[in-house]
């Protein structure tokens, strides 16, 4: 478990940094969509290399799985088009405050319901609390 737990905190510290490299990238270049083009090529790239590493098989198996999962695409395109054209204006820590803000909502969510074959985790009062010291350290974390 404390491997899984390294991997996602090192993740946690590449959203800030991938907000603001591709925030940058954009304005150097001059089209927030054109930067997020570029950041996916990248990605593509990166993950195909893995995929050949790992089980390239893996792919062909995509056409039995169902149509919705496929919306997590568009979701992190709609993520990273987004974080790079408003940080530049708002500012990458009072973008990624919003984008934490929407995750532990959704997470909540996600978490109680089951929702897309997640393991159910109810809301009670405990986990109620903590979600909301969360929230409340993230929003003073912006307001010092």
């Amino acid at each position: 478990m404390a491997q899984y737990a390294l991997i996602m905190l090192i993740a946690g510290i590449g959203v800030p940094m991938l907000a603001a490299l591709n925030a940058a990238l954009g304005i150097r270049i001059g089209s927030p969509a054109a930067a997020a083009t570029i950041l996916f090529s990248v990605a593509l790239l990166s993950c195909l290399i893995v995929v050949l590493l790992t089980g390239p098989s893996a792919i062909t198996k995509v056409t039995t799985a169902p149509k919705h999962l496929l919306l997590a695409g568009v979701l992190v395109a709609f993520y990273v088009l987004s974080i790079t054209y408003i940080a530049p204006h708002f500012g990458v820590g009072n973008a990624v405050f919003f984008v934490l803000l929407g995750q532990l909502l959704s997470t909540v969510a996600i978490d109680h319901f089951g929702l897309f074959g997640a393991r159910v985790t109810p809301l009670d009062t405990t986990r109620a609390l903590g979600i909301a010291l969360m929230a409340a350290g993230v929003f003073i974390t912006q307001k010092v």
